[in-house]
């Protein structure tokens, strides 16, 4: 029986080099389709960026797919098929019709891996039907900087909380047979630290320690690698002065020859190109390329036959040995064999109309929009809402657009997108006898009709007022928003306008009992929302089932969601996280936090609709030694009178250590469900493998000495006997 890698190498045996320069070589869609089949035809591009238009309905995509495929496979000379990818974060989102699920922020607030695979399972059931294989996936940055506008895509702060998601969402997408019709492979981003840039500013510099990098950035893409991701793409910043896109040291040294990586690595879009560019460490495009291609680059998805020619003239002067070029064409062959294609790269374009955007599919995204809500403030116990009021009034920008909930790479062409409003969900979930009053009141930057809301306001029962910002902010995305650079969203600025803080005042007022729903992917500085309106409820970006939100508000579901993420007090408060450093000079109350690091809202909060008590922290064992592991119980009670879901967190502080070590950092969390009246156990394990200091070389020792573990208030301490590495 002849094996893949004998029919990888007898295929390389029989390819040209432009044939397997066509491999490392992608394009994305073209309005003119016979360009396209030129560059696949003609040019031998390997693959194809196939989100968004043109034709971007389920049936229309599946036969461009399929078409795609046919050129491929039938007018080449070898017959080598297609690797389709888009970008595909929370869900198909670029296709009309698709179940757009919460962004990554979101996810995490539910503190669910379970769920989140089920979500990357269900994403890769509708990107396969409609002819794709393979989606940018998951996002493993952590977010260090509020103002960094894609924060809304990563899984928060805490670097153990981003493995554990990680993890997840590789194990959802790949599943255990990638030619399956559930599978597709995963791209674990942006390798090795994108999130905390100079100023926030999107790809600029990371001007971090090596000690902060591997301790904190670098984890969960070590927990994406061991669960198996298939591909990796690299960040667009320099680290150390290098552009990770032309970083031998990075690409090669870290990611393979450290890490044990073997997948592809996938450049980001026009990423090689900014070496020269942007970055100015080359002077060409075809330096460039090269750059990137001798650093460790597989896969170079955007420059089509112009990237083609100029990497087969590389090669023909001598300048990159074709042997390099065979090993990226060996790993782009080997996912397409894993992927099934060479057996059947076709899809049946009937199912994909009936696959996108299913019931099935459409429950598992309301489930983890529900469970990803986070109650933030809850006066006075304003909510639930009761749905048999007289009247309700909804006003607020984010109310009725659905473009607001599906945040970025989404399809935001679609006259009629999958899904509802939280306008529409209000409606639908009150009493048949209640009036529902929606008046918009502002957009996003300007007032609309602020007097109006505050009329309805004064004759409303209770006044729900939606807030936020459209998409996220970074700077090669402004003119997708369609808005001028110094309006907000804009990175300098967390605060809301004016105009929307107009808006909740105007409506607060009144006196009518008012809830603020925060709509957006960043977290936003609100300090007079925080202290004066009584319910406040963080919906994040939840997809396309906005009717999550409605289920939270009247009381149909008890939210559980927490903060992946702190929420700052103003932007003069930045950096503000829960695992920051202590200082040399700690000022203030003894015990106090630094004032920098006091948040309007800290990392892990969120309230619920009952009430959870936590009994004292039980050790197995007070003292561990090399490989051994002490299991933390702790018991959560519910003394409410409604049912609920609640995620237990523990932290861990290293008390006495050669390196400085952060005041606590996340070492576990496990989210159970308590009725009435009952209570459960929660069983955390903690390894003294999990407990070493990084050092700047990456070598990890645990060392001897006391660790404190807490949660919810409660702690305990045990000891490690000795050192060892």
């Amino acid at each position: 029986m002849v094996t893949q890698s004998q029919r990888i190498a007898e295929l390389l045996d029989e390819m040209t080099l432009r044939e397997k320069v066509g491999q490392m070589v992608g394009t994305p869609p073209h309005a003119d389709l016979s360009e396209l089949w030129s560059e696949i035809r003609d040019h031998h591009v390997g693959s194809v960026h196939f989100g968004g238009t043109p034709h971007n309905t389920p049936r229309a995509k599946a036969e461009m797919a399929n078409e795609a495929q046919r050129v491929a496979v039938e007018e080449s000379r070898l017959g080598i098929p297609l690797f389709l990818r888009v970008m595909a974060e929370h869900g198909h989102a670029a296709i009309a019709g698709s179940t757009v699920f919460p962004q990554q922020l979101g996810l995490a607030a539910t503190r669910n891996p379970d769920l989140v695979s089920e979500v990357a399972r269900t994403a890769a059931r509708e990107m396969r039907a409609t002819g794709v294989q393979s989606t940018s996936s998951p996002i493993g940055d952590v977010a260090r900087d509020q103002r960094w506008g894609r924060i809304a895509e990563t899984f928060g702060e805490s670097p153990y909380l981003a493995a554990r998601m990680v993890e997840a969402m590789v194990d959802g997408y790949q599943g255990e047979d990638l030619s399956a019709d559930d599978a597709v492979l995963a791209v674990t981003k942006h390798f090795p630290m994108y999130s905390e840039p100079v100023r926030g500013e999107d790809a600029a510099p990371n001007e971090v320690s090596e000690y902060t990098f591997r301790r904190v950035h670098l984890p969960p893409y070590v927990a994406g690698i061991e669960a198996g991701t298939g591909g990796v793409m690299p960040c667009y910043n320099a680290i150390n002065g290098e552009p990770v896109h032309g970083s031998r040291r990075v690409l090669t040294g870290l990611l393979r020859e450290e890490l044990g990586f073997d997948g592809f690595a996938l450049a980001d879009y026009r990423g090689a190109e900014d070496l020269h560019r942007a970055h100015g460490t080359s002077g060409s495009l075809e330096e460039s390329l090269w750059q990137a291609i001798t650093a460790g680059m597989d896969i170079l998805p955007s420059g089509g036959s112009e990237y083609t020619d100029a990497i087969v003239g590389l090669v023909e002067d001598g300048e990159l040995s074709e042997r390099r070029v065979e090993e990226s064409a060996r790993r782009v062959l080997e996912a397409k064999f894993e992927l099934g294609l060479f057996e059947d790269p076709y899809v049946d374009v009937d199912e994909a109309p009936a696959v996108l955007g299913n019931d099935d599919h459409r429950e598992v995204a309301r489930d983890v929009a529900r469970q990803s809500q986070t109650l933030l403030k809850n006066e006075d116990d304003v909510l639930p809402l009761s749905p048999d009021q007289e009247e309700v009034l909804v006003a607020g920008p984010t109310a009725d657009d659905i473009a607001y909930q599906h945040g970025g790479w989404g399809n935001v062409e679609d006259p009629e997108p999958l899904g509802d409003t939280v306008l529409d969900a209000v409606e639908s979930t009150v009493d048949a006898d209640t009036t529902v009053t929606y008046e918009q009141g502002t957009g996003i930057n300007d007032r609309v009709d602020v007097d109006a809301a505050r009329r309805a306001a004064e004759t409303a029962d209770s006044a729900v007022v939606c807030l936020g910002e459209p998409d996220y902010v970074h700077e090669f995305a402004r003119s997708t928003l369609g808005e001028d650079a110094d309006e907000f969203p804009k990175r300098t600025q967390l605060t809301l306008p004016e105009a929307q803080r107009e808006l909740v005042r105007a409506v607060h007022e009144t006196g009518t009992p008012t809830v603020a729903v925060f709509v957006t992917g960043r977290v936003l500085a609100t300090p007079w929302v925080a202290e004066h309106v009584p319910g406040i409820l963080l919906s994040y970006q939840p997809g396309s089932e906005g009717g999550a939100v409605a289920d939270v508000l009247f009381g149909e579901s008890n939210p559980s969601g927490r903060l992946p993420v702190s929420v700052p007090k103003s932007e003069a408060h930045l950096p503000t996280r829960f695992n920051y450093l202590p200082h040399a000079r700690h000022h203030g109350a003894e015990g106090s936090h630094v004032d920098s690091y006091d948040p309007l809202f800290e990392y892990g909060h969120g309230l619920s609709y009952t009430e959870f008590r936590y009994e004292d922290i039980e050790l197995s064992t007070t003292e561990i030694g090399p490989g051994g592991t002490v299991e933390v119980d702790v018991t959560v009670a519910n003394a409410g009178d409604r049912a609920g879901a609640t995620p237990v967190e523990l932290f861990v502080r290293d008390v006495l250590s050669s390196r400085v070590t952060p005041v606590r950092e996340l070492a576990g969390f496990d989210r159970v469900r308590v009725d009435p009246g009952e209570q459960e156990g929660v069983r955390f394990a903690i390894h003294a493998e999990d407990l070493a200091v990084t050092d700047p070389d990456g070598t990890h020792v645990v060392e001897p000495g006391t660790f404190e573990v807490a949660v919810e208030g409660h702690s305990a301490e045990f000891e490690v006997s000795r050192r060892y590495s």
